[in-house]
């Protein structure tokens, strides 16, 4: 007896049909590798499309920057991508609803005021005010900055269970790995000269109204005025200010 598939059954079908077949099997690649790095064989499988012609769009796809090939580990999201979204977000609602909180973090701590959310195996900075002293730390929005160094890495982390890989990647491994674990309880990560030397930064968790985390704030500066010791102080503020947006987004 033979057996037909129905067309409309088939797994590439299933993804958003504009008429436009390239475009529609593109995008359905992007959603693939959205939550993280996959293989040539795993995006095939996941959108149902040939493997040859996966192969094909994922290298168009990485020739524009929209995925990027990390050895030994598949595709993920592209530099370009991550900078579109950025750029995007520059205008939605989490922004807006934060920015009130972010200037009161600056101008109580004198020290700029970061506002983060994870983009694949980045955070993007989305939000920033910074500090009006002349010696001071300036994270442009859109900057992508990486999970294994940083206070805000560490809280990105912290709510990451499959964060063993990232970790490994920290100059202190074991000393990273700590601070993460430590996140949950206290509420609040910081860091000094990890990302870049001379910097010390205080950051806490935005969760949002569904129990997951929205986004990380932060505050950074020199690391005379923000090192693990004399950063402490403003451990209050932070905390203060991701209550506030949490509060904003009715959490």
């Amino acid at each position: 007896m033979c057996h037909h598939m129905d067309m409309r059954d088939r797994p590439e079908d299933r993804a958003m049909d504009t008429g436009v077949g390239t475009l529609d099997r593109a995008l359905a690649i992007v959603d693939a590798v959205e939550a993280g790095s996959r293989t040539l064989a795993a995006v095939a499988t996941d959108t149902g499309i040939p493997r040859s012609t996966a192969h094909r769009l994922l290298r168009a796809l990485a020739a524009h920057g929209i995925v990027s090939l990390e050895p030994g580990a598949g595709y993920r999201l592209g530099p370009r991508l991550l900078r579109l979204a950025a750029s995007a977000r520059r205008e939605a609602p989490l922004r807006d609803l934060a920015h009130p909180a972010l200037e009161r973090l600056a101008r109580e701590t004198g020290e700029s005021a970061q506002l983060y959310v994870r983009a694949g195996e980045v955070r993007v900075c989305v939000d920033a005010v910074e500090s009006e002293r002349e010696l001071r730390t300036i994270v442009p929005v859109g900057a992508s900055l990486p999970l294994s160094a940083g206070s805000a890495a560490k809280v990105f982390l912290a709510f990451d269970p499959d964060r063993i890989r990232q970790i490994r990647r920290a100059a202190d491994p074991e000393r990273f790995a700590r601070d993460v674990e430590l996140v949950r309880s206290r509420g609040f990560a910081m860091s000094s000269g990890e990302r870049e030397a001379g910097v010390g930064s205080v950051s806490a968790p935005v969760v949002g109204p569904d129990d997951a985390l929205a986004a990380v704030v932060s505050v950074s500066g020199p690391a005379g005025r923000m090192g693990r010791a004399s950063g402490r102080r403003a451990v209050p503020a932070v905390r203060r200010a991701a209550r506030e947006i949490e509060a904003a987004l009715g959490a």
